[in-house]
C-alpha cells in the first residue's frame, strides 16, 4: 500500500479520514481504509492529528497497540478472504462467523495467527509460512 515507509503509509490513512470527515470522494483503497477506521474510534482522534500520527512510535514495551498495524492488519485479512489466499481461508473464515457471528471480532481472532506467522517469518528472514498460518487459523476454528 503505497510504498513501505512508515510516514507515507500513515499519511495515506489520515488523508483517507480526513476526505471521509469532509465528505469528499474517496478512491477504493481509501473507501477500505475508512470502513476499517470506522470500526475503531479509538484511533479517531489520532488520525485527526496528523503530527501525532506521524512522531508517535507504539512498541510492545509501551504495552499500547500500533493502530497503523493493527487496521493494516484488517486490510490484509480482508485480501485474503478476497482472494482465498491462502487456499482455505475463506472455509475458516465462515466456521469461525458461525460460531462468533460477529466479523469484526473473527479478524481479531485471526491476527493472533496472522501475527505469529508475521514475527515468524521476519526472525526466520523468510515469506510467510502459508500452510503454517491456516493450520493456526484452522486451530482456531476448531477451539
Amino acid at each position: 500500500m503505497y510504498g513501505q515507509n512508515r510516514d507515507e503509509i500513515r499519511r495515506v490513512y489520515c488523508a483517507a479520514w480526513d476526505k471521509h470527515l469532509q465528505g469528499r470522494p474517496l478512491e477504493a483503497l481509501e473507501e477500505q481504509l475508512v470502513a476499517v477506521i470506522g470500526l475503531h474510534p479509538e484511533y479517531h482522534a489520532l488520525l485527526a492529528d496528523h503530527a501525532a500520527a506521524l512522531a508517535r512510535d507504539f512498541t510492545p514495551e509501551m504495552g499500547q497497540t500500533n493502530p497503523f498495524l493493527h487496521m493494516g492488519m484488517h486490510l490484509a485479512i480482508h485480501e485474503q478472504l478476497a482472494t482465498d489466499r491462502p487456499a482455505g481461508i475463506t472455509a475458516t473464515f465462515g466456521t469461525l462467523m458461525a460460531r462468533v457471528q460477529d466479523a469484526h471480532e473473527v479478524e481479531h481472532r485471526m491476527m493472533e495467527c496472522l501475527g505469529e506467522a508475521l514475527w515468524q517469518a521476519r526472525h526466520d528472514g523468510q515469506a510467510p509460512d502459508e500452510a503454517r498460518y491456516l493450520q493456526c487459523l484452522q486451530q482456531l476454528a476448531r477451539s
